[in-house]
């Protein structure tokens, strides 16, 4: 007499996998566990690709070599260094063209507050932990990189570099308010 076959209960996660399949030959990716923007319920979670080929956090924190307080100090930093920046702009050509220069758009309260931010994590950092930072988060350096911009191109120096920006990300996590300073064990 033949075996019956077990049927397997349903699974309604399973049913419909919203990944990528057909990546670049080029493509580094990593998965991430993100809000179901067509969930029924709120707070429903779904598992998604994120790109961290030109991510050196995104990068760090895919391959858990940074931790979640150290990550979003970092994507902090950058956020207000965008809110802060002030740089050339493109030419609007639906405006109409007018003889003389350009009346300079007033600093926002946003910008200064994000200004304020950038000046306090710098004076904390340091001179060489803001450089570090900035050539990492800002220019999107990876560690060999930083280390030839010095000229100290061998591993000790990479990994120097490596353990005092995780030192510099950890401060950052401090000053945005993502992680809280270790107390010293006090002896009774």
């Amino acid at each position: 007499m033949p075996r019956s076959r077990r049927r397997k209960p349903h699974d309604p996660a399973g049913a419909h996998d919203r990944r990528s399949q057909d990546l670049p030959y080029n493509a580094e990716m990593a998965t991430v566990e993100v809000d179901d923007p067509l969930a029924l319920e709120p707070g429903e979670k779904i598992i998604a690709l994120r790109s961290v080929r030109n991510d050196p956090l995104g990068r760090l924190h895919a391959h858990r070599q940074i931790d979640d307080s150290q990550y979003r100090g970092g994507r902090a930093f950058q956020g207000d260094w965008e809110k802060a920046e002030r740089g050339p702009r493109a030419v609007d050509t639906t405006r109409e063209y007018v003889d003389g220069g350009l009346q300079r758009e007033p600093i926002t309260e946003g910008q200064r507050e994000a200004a304020l931010r950038l000046n306090r994590a710098e004076h904390e950092l340091g001179a060489d932990g803001s450089m570090l930072v900035h050539e990492v988060l800002i220019l999107g350096m990876t560690m060999e990189q930083v280390g030839e911009r010095r000229g100290l191109r061998t591993q000790r120096w990479q990994d120097y570099f490596s353990r005092r920006l995780r030192e510099c990300l950890d401060r950052l996590a401090l000053i945005y308010g993502f992680a809280t300073p270790h107390r010293a064990a006090v002896k009774a």
